[in-house]
Protein backbone atom coordinates (compact mmCIF):
# COMPACT_ATOMS: atom_id res chain seq x y z
CA UNK A 1 0.00 0.00 0.00
CA UNK A 2 1.30 3.45 -0.84
CA UNK A 3 2.70 5.71 1.88
CA UNK A 4 0.42 8.54 2.87
CA UNK A 5 2.83 11.28 1.85
CA UNK A 6 2.98 13.07 -1.50
CA UNK A 7 5.08 15.61 -3.28
CA UNK A 8 7.37 17.99 -1.45
CA UNK A 9 7.04 21.76 -1.31
CA UNK A 10 5.36 24.52 0.65
CA UNK A 11 1.86 23.16 0.04
CA UNK A 12 2.80 19.47 -0.07
CA UNK A 13 0.18 16.86 0.69
CA UNK A 14 0.65 14.60 3.70
CA UNK A 15 -2.56 12.65 4.36
CA UNK A 16 -1.78 11.86 8.00
CA UNK A 17 -0.74 15.43 8.80
CA UNK A 18 -3.79 16.74 6.95
CA UNK A 19 -6.03 14.44 8.94
CA UNK A 20 -4.61 15.75 12.20
CA UNK A 21 -5.03 19.31 10.99
CA UNK A 22 -8.73 19.03 10.13
CA UNK A 23 -9.76 16.86 13.09
CA UNK A 24 -7.60 16.04 16.09
CA UNK A 25 -10.21 13.84 17.76
CA UNK A 26 -11.05 11.87 14.62
CA UNK A 27 -7.38 11.37 13.77
CA UNK A 28 -6.92 9.98 17.29
CA UNK A 29 -9.33 7.19 16.46
CA UNK A 30 -7.97 6.48 12.99
CA UNK A 31 -4.37 6.26 14.12
CA UNK A 32 -5.09 3.43 16.56
CA UNK A 33 -7.07 1.35 14.04
CA UNK A 34 -5.60 -1.93 12.74
CA UNK A 35 -3.04 -1.20 10.05
CA UNK A 36 -5.22 -2.50 7.22
CA UNK A 37 -7.96 0.01 8.04
CA UNK A 38 -5.94 3.17 8.62
CA UNK A 39 -5.28 4.09 5.00
CA UNK A 40 -8.80 3.38 3.68
CA UNK A 41 -10.51 5.32 6.45
CA UNK A 42 -7.99 8.18 6.32
CA UNK A 43 -8.65 8.64 2.59
CA UNK A 44 -12.41 8.21 3.01
CA UNK A 45 -12.43 10.85 5.73
CA UNK A 46 -10.50 13.31 3.58
CA UNK A 47 -12.88 12.71 0.67
CA UNK A 48 -15.84 13.55 2.89
CA UNK A 49 -14.00 16.66 4.09
CA UNK A 50 -13.66 17.90 0.51
CA UNK A 51 -17.46 17.66 0.28
CA UNK A 52 -17.83 19.40 3.64
CA UNK A 53 -15.67 22.28 2.48
CA UNK A 54 -17.69 22.77 -0.67
CA UNK A 55 -20.94 22.65 1.30
CA UNK A 56 -19.89 24.94 4.18
CA UNK A 57 -17.90 27.54 2.27
CA UNK A 58 -19.14 31.03 3.19
CA UNK A 59 -17.78 32.68 0.04
CA UNK A 60 -19.79 30.66 -2.50
CA UNK A 61 -23.46 31.01 -3.37
CA UNK A 62 -25.66 27.87 -3.23
CA UNK A 63 -25.71 27.42 -7.02
CA UNK A 64 -21.90 27.37 -7.20
CA UNK A 65 -21.68 25.02 -4.23
CA UNK A 66 -24.13 22.64 -5.86
CA UNK A 67 -22.22 22.79 -9.15
CA UNK A 68 -18.89 22.04 -7.44
CA UNK A 69 -20.38 19.21 -5.39
CA UNK A 70 -21.73 17.61 -8.56
CA UNK A 71 -18.33 18.09 -10.18
CA UNK A 72 -16.66 16.43 -7.18
CA UNK A 73 -19.12 13.51 -7.48
CA UNK A 74 -18.16 13.13 -11.15
CA UNK A 75 -14.47 13.17 -10.22
CA UNK A 76 -15.00 10.44 -7.63
CA UNK A 77 -16.92 8.44 -10.23
CA UNK A 78 -13.90 8.65 -12.54
CA UNK A 79 -15.69 10.72 -15.18
CA UNK A 80 -13.65 13.93 -14.76
CA UNK A 81 -10.01 14.59 -13.80
CA UNK A 82 -9.55 16.04 -10.30
CA UNK A 83 -7.80 19.11 -11.67
CA UNK A 84 -11.22 20.17 -12.99
CA UNK A 85 -12.02 20.97 -9.36
CA UNK A 86 -8.64 21.98 -7.96
CA UNK A 87 -8.13 24.63 -10.65
CA UNK A 88 -11.31 26.32 -9.44
CA UNK A 89 -10.09 26.45 -5.84
CA UNK A 90 -6.71 28.14 -6.19
CA UNK A 91 -7.95 31.36 -4.58
CA UNK A 92 -9.39 29.73 -1.45
CA UNK A 93 -8.09 30.68 1.99
CA UNK A 94 -4.55 29.22 2.33
CA UNK A 95 -4.97 29.05 6.12
CA UNK A 96 -8.19 27.03 6.01
CA UNK A 97 -7.36 23.33 6.63
CA UNK A 98 -10.45 22.08 4.79
CA UNK A 99 -9.67 24.33 1.83
CA UNK A 100 -6.20 22.84 1.71
CA UNK A 101 -7.65 19.33 1.59
CA UNK A 102 -9.95 20.37 -1.26
CA UNK A 103 -7.08 21.96 -3.20
CA UNK A 104 -5.36 18.57 -2.99
CA UNK A 105 -8.34 16.57 -4.22
CA UNK A 106 -6.09 15.18 -6.96
CA UNK A 107 -3.70 13.76 -4.35
CA UNK A 108 -6.62 12.35 -2.35
CA UNK A 109 -7.89 10.56 -5.46
CA UNK A 110 -4.39 9.31 -6.20
CA UNK A 111 -4.21 7.75 -2.73
CA UNK A 112 -7.65 6.26 -3.27
CA UNK A 113 -6.43 4.48 -6.39
CA UNK A 114 -3.84 2.62 -4.30
CA UNK A 115 -6.49 0.94 -2.13
CA UNK A 116 -7.86 -2.55 -2.85
CA UNK A 117 -10.68 -2.37 -5.39
CA UNK A 118 -13.38 -3.76 -3.09
CA UNK A 119 -12.85 -1.27 -0.30
CA UNK A 120 -12.38 1.53 -2.83
CA UNK A 121 -15.83 0.81 -4.24
CA UNK A 122 -17.46 0.99 -0.78
CA UNK A 123 -15.89 4.37 -0.12
CA UNK A 124 -16.61 5.90 -3.52
CA UNK A 125 -20.25 4.80 -3.63
CA UNK A 126 -21.23 6.53 -0.37
CA UNK A 127 -19.01 9.58 -0.94
CA UNK A 128 -20.66 10.18 -4.32
CA UNK A 129 -24.18 9.85 -2.95
CA UNK A 130 -23.34 12.12 -0.03
CA UNK A 131 -21.93 14.83 -2.33
CA UNK A 132 -25.02 14.64 -4.54
CA UNK A 133 -27.27 14.83 -1.50
CA UNK A 134 -25.43 17.94 -0.31
CA UNK A 135 -25.79 19.47 -3.79
CA UNK A 136 -29.53 18.81 -3.70
CA UNK A 137 -29.86 20.49 -0.31
CA UNK A 138 -27.84 23.51 -1.43
CA UNK A 139 -30.36 24.16 -4.20
CA UNK A 140 -33.25 23.54 -1.85
CA UNK A 141 -31.91 25.92 0.80
CA UNK A 142 -32.41 25.94 4.58
CA UNK A 143 -36.01 24.75 4.31
CA UNK A 144 -36.25 22.15 7.08
CA UNK A 145 -39.98 21.79 7.63
CA UNK A 146 -40.14 18.76 9.90
CA UNK A 147 -38.15 15.91 11.40
CA UNK A 148 -38.31 13.90 8.17
CA UNK A 149 -36.59 16.76 6.32
CA UNK A 150 -33.92 16.94 9.00
CA UNK A 151 -33.33 13.19 8.84
CA UNK A 152 -33.02 13.35 5.06
CA UNK A 153 -30.34 16.03 5.28
CA UNK A 154 -28.48 14.31 8.13
CA UNK A 155 -28.48 10.97 6.34
CA UNK A 156 -26.76 12.52 3.34
CA UNK A 157 -24.04 14.24 5.38
CA UNK A 158 -23.55 11.69 8.18
CA UNK A 159 -25.69 8.58 7.86
CA UNK A 160 -23.89 7.58 4.68
CA UNK A 161 -20.58 7.81 6.54
CA UNK A 162 -21.89 5.17 8.96
CA UNK A 163 -22.89 2.88 6.10
CA UNK A 164 -19.51 3.30 4.42
CA UNK A 165 -17.57 2.57 7.61
CA UNK A 166 -19.60 -0.55 8.32
CA UNK A 167 -18.89 -1.91 4.85
CA UNK A 168 -15.18 -1.22 5.28
CA UNK A 169 -15.16 -2.89 8.71
CA UNK A 170 -16.98 -5.90 7.23
CA UNK A 171 -14.40 -6.11 4.42
CA UNK A 172 -11.70 -6.25 7.09
CA UNK A 173 -13.31 -8.55 9.68
CA UNK A 174 -15.36 -11.69 9.06
CA UNK A 175 -17.17 -11.40 12.41
CA UNK A 176 -18.48 -7.96 11.47
CA UNK A 177 -19.35 -9.17 7.98
CA UNK A 178 -21.57 -11.84 9.55
CA UNK A 179 -23.47 -9.16 11.52
CA UNK A 180 -23.80 -6.60 8.74
CA UNK A 181 -27.54 -6.98 8.23
CA UNK A 182 -28.16 -6.04 11.86
CA UNK A 183 -25.51 -3.35 11.99
CA UNK A 184 -26.44 -1.34 8.89
CA UNK A 185 -29.67 0.19 10.29
CA UNK A 186 -27.78 1.01 13.49
CA UNK A 187 -25.01 2.62 11.42
CA UNK A 188 -27.57 5.03 10.00
CA UNK A 189 -28.80 5.81 13.54
CA UNK A 190 -25.22 6.36 14.67
CA UNK A 191 -24.62 8.89 11.90
CA UNK A 192 -27.86 10.73 12.65
CA UNK A 193 -26.94 10.80 16.35
CA UNK A 194 -23.59 12.49 15.80
CA UNK A 195 -25.05 14.97 13.32
CA UNK A 196 -27.95 15.91 15.64
CA UNK A 197 -25.45 16.71 18.40
CA UNK A 198 -23.42 18.76 15.89
CA UNK A 199 -26.54 20.72 14.97
CA UNK A 200 -27.19 21.50 18.63
CA UNK A 201 -23.67 22.67 19.40
CA UNK A 202 -23.31 24.63 16.13
CA UNK A 203 -26.74 26.28 16.14
CA UNK A 204 -25.43 29.82 16.44
CA UNK A 205 -22.64 29.35 13.88
CA UNK A 206 -25.06 27.85 11.35
CA UNK A 207 -27.50 30.72 11.93
CA UNK A 208 -24.71 33.23 11.27
CA UNK A 209 -24.10 31.69 7.82
CA UNK A 210 -27.79 31.67 6.97
CA UNK A 211 -28.77 28.10 7.84
CA UNK A 212 -31.14 26.91 10.56
CA UNK A 213 -31.35 23.12 10.66
CA UNK A 214 -33.96 23.14 13.43
CA UNK A 215 -37.26 21.89 11.96
CA UNK A 216 -40.05 24.44 11.74
CA UNK A 217 -42.33 21.91 13.42
CA UNK A 218 -40.14 21.90 16.56
CA UNK A 219 -40.30 25.68 16.79
CA UNK A 220 -44.05 25.66 16.25
CA UNK A 221 -44.46 23.28 19.21
CA UNK A 222 -42.48 25.72 21.36
CA UNK A 223 -44.58 28.66 20.16
CA UNK A 224 -41.94 30.57 18.22
CA UNK A 225 -40.80 31.06 14.62
CA UNK A 226 -37.37 29.71 13.63
CA UNK A 227 -36.11 33.26 13.18
CA UNK A 228 -36.82 33.90 16.88
CA UNK A 229 -34.58 31.10 18.15
CA UNK A 230 -31.78 33.52 18.98
CA UNK A 231 -33.95 36.40 20.17
CA UNK A 232 -33.10 37.18 23.83
CA UNK A 233 -36.82 37.61 24.47
CA UNK A 234 -37.48 33.97 23.58
CA UNK A 235 -34.75 32.09 25.46
CA UNK A 236 -37.25 29.93 27.35
CA UNK A 237 -38.99 28.82 24.15
CA UNK A 238 -35.65 28.32 22.38
CA UNK A 239 -34.50 26.00 25.16
CA UNK A 240 -37.65 23.94 24.67
CA UNK A 241 -36.57 23.51 21.06
CA UNK A 242 -33.05 22.52 22.17
CA UNK A 243 -34.68 19.98 24.46
CA UNK A 244 -36.61 18.47 21.54
CA UNK A 245 -33.38 18.18 19.55
CA UNK A 246 -31.63 16.67 22.56
CA UNK A 247 -34.39 14.06 22.96
CA UNK A 248 -34.01 13.21 19.28
CA UNK A 249 -30.23 12.93 19.64
CA UNK A 250 -30.64 10.59 22.61
CA UNK A 251 -32.89 8.26 20.62
CA UNK A 252 -30.30 8.03 17.86
CA UNK A 253 -27.41 7.71 20.31
CA UNK A 254 -29.02 4.59 21.75
CA UNK A 255 -28.74 3.09 18.28
CA UNK A 256 -25.08 4.09 18.20
CA UNK A 257 -24.52 2.39 21.55
CA UNK A 258 -26.03 -0.84 20.26
CA UNK A 259 -23.87 -0.56 17.13
CA UNK A 260 -20.65 -0.41 19.16
CA UNK A 261 -21.77 -3.30 21.35
CA UNK A 262 -22.19 -5.47 18.25
CA UNK A 263 -18.50 -5.14 17.37
CA UNK A 264 -16.78 -8.23 18.85
CA UNK A 265 -14.40 -7.58 21.72
CA UNK A 266 -11.53 -9.15 19.73
CA UNK A 267 -11.76 -6.07 17.47
CA UNK A 268 -11.08 -3.72 20.35
CA UNK A 269 -9.41 -1.10 18.14
CA UNK A 270 -12.44 -0.86 15.87
CA UNK A 271 -14.65 -0.65 18.95
CA UNK A 272 -12.58 2.25 20.25
CA UNK A 273 -12.71 4.05 16.91
CA UNK A 274 -16.52 3.93 17.07
CA UNK A 275 -16.79 4.33 20.83
CA UNK A 276 -14.93 7.61 21.13
CA UNK A 277 -17.19 9.78 18.94
CA UNK A 278 -20.21 8.15 20.58
CA UNK A 279 -19.03 8.97 24.10
CA UNK A 280 -17.86 12.46 23.13
CA UNK A 281 -21.33 13.11 21.69
CA UNK A 282 -23.08 11.77 24.81
CA UNK A 283 -21.02 14.06 27.02
CA UNK A 284 -21.47 17.06 24.68
CA UNK A 285 -25.22 16.52 24.72
CA UNK A 286 -25.22 16.37 28.51
CA UNK A 287 -23.56 19.79 28.81
CA UNK A 288 -25.75 21.27 26.05
CA UNK A 289 -29.17 20.28 27.33
CA UNK A 290 -30.92 23.12 29.22
CA UNK A 291 -27.87 25.30 28.58
CA UNK A 292 -28.58 28.72 27.09
CA UNK A 293 -24.92 28.95 26.03
CA UNK A 294 -25.80 26.89 22.94
CA UNK A 295 -27.81 29.89 21.73
CA UNK A 296 -24.71 32.11 21.90
CA UNK A 297 -21.73 30.01 20.83
CA UNK A 298 -20.47 26.51 20.17
CA UNK A 299 -20.50 24.24 23.21
CA UNK A 300 -17.54 21.87 23.60
CA UNK A 301 -16.30 19.42 26.17
CA UNK A 302 -12.84 20.08 27.56
CA UNK A 303 -9.67 18.51 26.28
CA UNK A 304 -9.23 16.93 29.71
CA UNK A 305 -12.63 15.24 29.41
CA UNK A 306 -11.74 13.94 25.96
CA UNK A 307 -8.52 12.40 27.25
CA UNK A 308 -10.26 10.93 30.29
CA UNK A 309 -12.82 9.22 28.04
CA UNK A 310 -10.04 7.94 25.78
CA UNK A 311 -7.97 6.52 28.63
CA UNK A 312 -10.84 4.83 30.46
CA UNK A 313 -12.28 3.27 27.32
CA UNK A 314 -8.88 1.92 26.27
CA UNK A 315 -8.77 -0.07 29.50
CA UNK A 316 -12.42 -1.08 29.87
CA UNK A 317 -14.02 -0.59 26.47
CA UNK A 318 -13.89 -4.31 25.57
CA UNK A 319 -16.77 -4.85 28.05
CA UNK A 320 -20.35 -4.12 26.96
CA UNK A 321 -21.43 -4.00 30.60
CA UNK A 322 -18.86 -1.32 31.35
CA UNK A 323 -19.86 0.57 28.21
CA UNK A 324 -23.52 0.63 29.27
CA UNK A 325 -22.60 1.98 32.72
CA UNK A 326 -20.10 4.53 31.43
CA UNK A 327 -22.55 5.76 28.79
CA UNK A 328 -25.12 6.42 31.54
CA UNK A 329 -22.56 8.14 33.77
CA UNK A 330 -21.58 10.56 30.97
CA UNK A 331 -25.22 11.15 30.12
CA UNK A 332 -26.19 11.95 33.70
CA UNK A 333 -23.11 13.90 34.81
Amino acid sequence: MMPMRGRTGQDAFDAVAMLRLVSRTFSLGIEQLPRGLRDPITIAYLMFRVSDFLEDNDEMDPERKSMLLELWASIMAGKVAARGLTQLLTSTDPDDPEARVARHADEVMHRLSSLPLAVRDFIVAECIESARGMARWQLRGPDVRDEADLDDYMFEVAGRVGLMLTRVFAWHAREIRERMDEMMPLAREFGLALQTVNIIRNMREDFARGWIFVPESFCAKAGIAREQLFDPQHVEEALLVVGMLADKAERHLRGGLEYVKMIPRKHHRIRLFCMWPLLFAVRTLAVSRDNSDVLESEVKISRAEVMRIVMQSQVWGWSNGWLDRYYESLRAA
